[in-house]
């Protein structure tokens, strides 16, 4: 018995083949093998053709089925979705797409958000959607209605993503609360769609696709999906979320006190919280999580720090060029805790919400040209992404998240040892290292979906820890920390 899971990026579409009782990935292929295309007629602007979407994914399946020939089409069980958050597809009665989908790194919706959380007011948005409309799905939609008015006239639904695959696949057209919630469309105070925010922006409630729970039957593949992909008609999708969320699930976060973080060219960290609850300054953006009810709530605070891998391989070209990025942290391991009084703020890749949107630019503190020298400065590189986490931890802490695990794959910044001990350090949290990725994640969804899996617990069982990295030295990297936070004060709030 196996389970398939897809992951729709920006940048690929992945899928990854499971066998349900070990939770092994037996199979798994992503496409375009480059970075697929972004349409950016204006700047700021970004948009896909999610015809595209589906063609990966097509040939992401046929590769994943040639890997595993004696898988037999009907012992695939269920069929989990993670896709980009964020994004914006409009199609009409027929299901046609009516223009390219507005992606979620398109900002061209910022104003838009701004016009509404002015008119609607701080005290309307946060307890209700606990985030400012900003550029989300909601704000895109309004570029739409008012720059393509015929376009506008003709949408039926509008949807996530996630939503447009599972509709091409199953002909069924349906959300989740978690999906409206990541485009500003829920309302947590009265667990019903934002009618306030729809009124608003003169959208009518039947423009959202309907409600169906995030585990569970969303629809099977019809004969002509099923076809297309090699697949048996009648498999259901049990499963759908954003790339984030699903993170989170595939590194099993689903409890309060929990982190799922990574640290790629940006850095992401995702608290779940048990509580309806909001960051007053708006810093973070609060979602329901996967496994969120209304009478159990479980919310996923989501920070994003812009500066974090870029700022180490900024590192490795200009000031340790010719060096590798483990010869780096060899490097750096050279130095103590605190880099020696060298600070460095990572904050050189733009606009930073943490920060209350400020783009403060990196900057380097306590540099003394007589004592110090590259391997401090690549020390205090890692350090200052660390602190930069820790600071949003912080954050989440201000809205009740008690922190009691980091879960992480071993991958990109993760995989430097003064990385990882300095987070378990600075944070006083344990971090555990996982071998897992978002397709094999919405893998295992779809196998809860189904019920295949009693329950998440059940579904974890069997996912592969690394390594467990426990705090240490937390009197030191604290007083590093706190020597940072000083530069930071001084020197962006």
């Amino acid at each position: 018995m196996y389970l398939l899971g897809y992951d729709v990026g920006s940048s690929s579409v992945k899928a990854s083949l499971v066998e349900a009782a070990t939770g092994k990935c037996v199979a798994s292929a992503f496409y375009p093998k480059t970075e697929a295309p972004i349409i950016a007629k204006q700047p700021g602007w970004a948009e896909q053709d999610p015809a595209m979407w589906l063609g990966s994914l097509k040939l992401a399946t046929a590769d994943v089925l040639s890997q595993a020939p004696a898988v037999n089409p009907q012992d695939i069980k269920a069929i989990g979705i993670s896709y980009q958050m964020h994004g914006l597809v409009c199609v009409d009665k027929d299901l046609h797409v009516l223009r390219p989908a507005i992606i979620w790194c398109d900002s061209r919706a910022v104003p838009y958000g701004q016009q509404a959380w002015e008119h609607l007011g701080r005290d309307y948005c946060l307890p209700h959607l606990l985030n400012a409309p900003g550029n989300f799905t909601a704000a895109k939609l309004a570029w739409v209605k008012e720059h393509e008015p015929e376009v506008f006239k003709r949408i039926w639904k509008v949807m996530l993503p996630g939503d447009f695959i599972a509709m091409r696949l199953t002909g069924v057209t349906c959300t989740t609360v978690s999906g409206l919630s990541e485009g500003i469309f829920w309302d947590f105070a009265t667990n019903r769609p934002a009618h306030e925010l729809l009124d608003y922006f003169g959208f009518a409630d039947t423009i959202l696709a309907p409600v169906k729970p995030t585990f569970g039957i969303q629809g099977t593949l019809t004969a002509e999906a099923a076809a297309s992909l090699g697949l048996a008609a009648g498999t259901p999708v049990t499963y759908r979320a954003g790339d984030q969320p699903n993170n989170a699930l595939s590194l099993n976060v689903f409890n309060p006190g929990e982190i799922a973080s990574t640290a790629g060219t940006s850095g992401v960290v995702y608290g779940v919280i048990d509580q309806v609850n909001y960051d007053p300054l708006s810093r973070v953006n609060t979602f329901a999580h996967v496994n969120h009810t209304a009478a159990d709530p479980r919310l996923g605070v989501l920070l994003c720090i812009n500066g974090t891998g870029i700022l180490n391989s900024w590192m490795r070209r200009n000031v340790v060029p010719g060096l590798g990025y483990p010869q780096m942290n060899e490097l750096a391991a050279q130095v103590p805790i605190g880099s020696e009084g060298v600070c460095i703020l990572p904050f050189g890749n733009g606009a930073e919400r943490m920060l209350e949107n400020r783009e403060s630019g990196c900057s380097i503190h306590g540099l003394h040209f007589n004592r110090h020298g590259q391997a401090h400065l690549v020390r205090a590189a890692q350090e200052g992404i660390v602190f930069s986490f820790q600071y949003g931890i912080e954050i989440m802490e201000q809205m009740g998240l008690k922190v009691d695990k980091i879960h992480a794959g071993l991958a990109n910044m993760f995989q430097s040892r003064i990385f990882r001990e300095t987070l378990a350090g600075v944070s006083g949290a344990t971090i555990e290292l996982y071998n897992t990725d978002g397709s094999v994640g919405a893998a295992k969804g779809a196998g809860i979906g189904a019920g295949i899996y009693r329950n998440a617990q059940e579904a974890f069982a069997t996912l592969e820890r690394l390594e467990v990295v426990l705090p240490q030295h937390e009197d030191a990297y604290r007083a590093a920390y706190e020597a940072w936070k000083a530069h930071l004060k001084s020197n962006t709030l």
